[in-house]
């Protein structure tokens, strides 16, 4: 097992820290409260984490802890993180290896949308048809996520998803970068968005065919790269994070 070091690990922490950034100005955060992560190790058992409640507009590169997921004594410790944190990203970083980056918060489209009895994101257009068959869904909200048992079910709700809705929570997006996971947390606000503005209006909504929401999810792949060009952008907007 060996760790990311030298440059690597330092832009590891500028694009961690600029998410943090960036999900504050989009008004996605809830208080002091939601966290990210990124693994730094091949086995994605140690990772970055931000530390217990330190506002999301203030995080710095140098301020993420570096842990790993296999430490039974972390929260015994003067400066362990919060015990949510711990919870969902300590069991989805041992549980789920390809999770090189893993995103939870709170946006208020999508944690309105995780209210519903059925908080599915119906294809209606470009963006929700984007999610078309790529979400994971945990129904079994059982208050603050700080139980050994909660970490696991949600490691497992996530299965071979990117996307994890968190019914009566928010959401969960991991990815093998920062900005793609990054890039769907941005798109799913905006497809919650769009789908919510729609339920408002009371009129029948025009739900796309499972055969048009396939072929618009495939679409997508063509546009990968927008991410690492979007991400650029709004880090651009953010000045020094040092």
């Amino acid at each position: 097992m060996s760790d990311l070091d030298g440059e690597a690990l330092h832009q590891l922490r500028v694009d961690l820290a600029a998410a943090f950034r960036l999900t504050a100005h989009f008004g996605w955060h809830e208080s002091v409260g939601n966290h990210f992560s990124a693994a730094v190790s091949d086995d994605g058992r140690r990772f970055l984490l931000n530390r217990k409640w330190q506002h999301f507009a203030s995080i710095r590169p140098d301020d993420l802890m570096l842990l790993d997921a296999g430490d039974a004594d972390v929260m015994t410790r003067s400066d362990a993180p919060d015990a949510s944190a711990w919870t969902i990203h300590g069991a989805i970083h041992r549980e789920c290896t390809r999770a090189r980056v893993i995103l939870h918060c709170h946006p208020p489209y999508t944690t309105a949308l995780a209210t519903l009895r059925d908080p599915s994101l119906l294809p209606l257009d470009n963006n929700t048809a984007r999610f078309f068959n790529r979400v994971g869904m945990d129904l079994e909200f059982g208050g603050i996520a700080d139980e050994a048992a909660e970490g696991a079910r949600l490691a497992a709700s996530l299965g071979n998803y990117k996307t994890l809705m968190m019914g009566n929570h928010g959401l969960t997006c991991i990815g093998d970068t920062v900005a793609e996971a990054f890039e769907d947390l941005y798109f799913f606000e905006r497809a919650a968005q769009t789908l919510m503005l729609a339920y408002a209006s009371g009129k029948p909504l025009n739900v796309l065919s499972d055969e048009i929401a396939e072929k618009t999810a495939q679409g997508w792949d063509d546009y990968k790269g927008m991410a690492f060009a979007h991400f650029d952008y709004l880090k651009s907007t953010l000045g020094a994070l040092n």
